[in-house]
């Protein structure tokens, strides 16, 4: 795993925070004559991983689906109900969960060390706190971690594909032992989180806007 340079500023396309957040609805349709380029959507990527992760482990990893043919390896493993979004968006970017990320925790924290962010007793604690409980953890620890920071970085990455002037959709409608395979990747390390397409709506069909419960109902306060 390679440690990437610090994110360019990009002027976003929409950075209108509000607009972002609460205009941001679930596109399933999307016009298939958009492409987005393999550029920008390392762009897009690399802006949504300066999302938060348990330890700093960034436990995600990324497939990036742009091709016809690894459209077609994709749906071995899709629901058929989501073929539609498959075939017309621009992308699906697919959000695995390393449950390996600890080893190569040492060189990220290391980075920060030597580009003089904390000093050499911050580096000890961290390494001396954290690494063990991940190094001793179980699958089912692991798991879970990967999954809450997979989680994060999708959420992230919705909103960084609307700043960047794109719908996007988040989904799960997969096999989930068969799509880990699917995406070529190894299912002894990476666990599914979620998939993300990512183009331009369809205009010509509806999108659902949907309520929200109350928020009241959905919270205690101790």
């Amino acid at each position: 795993m390679m440690m990437s340079e610090a994110t360019e500023t990009k002027k976003l396309v929409n950075n209108d925070f509000s607009n972002v957040m609460f205009d941001r609805h679930s596109v399933r349709n999307f016009d298939p004559s958009v492409k987005i380029s393999r550029d920008e959507l390392q762009k897009m990527i690399s802006e949504a991983t300066s999302a938060p992760s348990a330890c700093n482990l960034q436990s995600w990893h990324f497939v990036v689906i742009d091709t016809p043919e690894a459209k077609e390896k994709l749906k071995s493993a899709a629901m058929k109900f989501n073929y539609p979004q498959i075939d017309s968006s621009s992308a699906i970017i697919f959000i695995a969960g390393d449950t390996q990320s600890h080893e190569v925790y040492r060189d990220v924290w290391t980075k920060v060390y030597k580009d003089s962010k904390i000093d050499k007793a911050r580096l000890d604690q961290i390494l001396g706190t954290f690494l063990p409980l991940y190094e001793n953890a179980s699958r089912d620890f692991l798991t879970l971690d990967a999954t809450i920071d997979g989680s994060v970085v999708g959420m992230q990455l919705l909103l960084i594909a609307r700043a960047h002037g794109y719908d996007a959709n988040a989904w799960s409608g997969y096999d989930f032992e068969k799509i880990i395979p699917a995406v070529g990747l190894d299912p002894k390390r990476f666990v599914p989180v979620m998939a993300v397409a990512v183009g331009k709506a369809d205009k010509s069909k509806d999108i659902l806007h949907t309520d929200r419960y109350d928020a009241k109902t959905l919270t205690d306060f101790l």
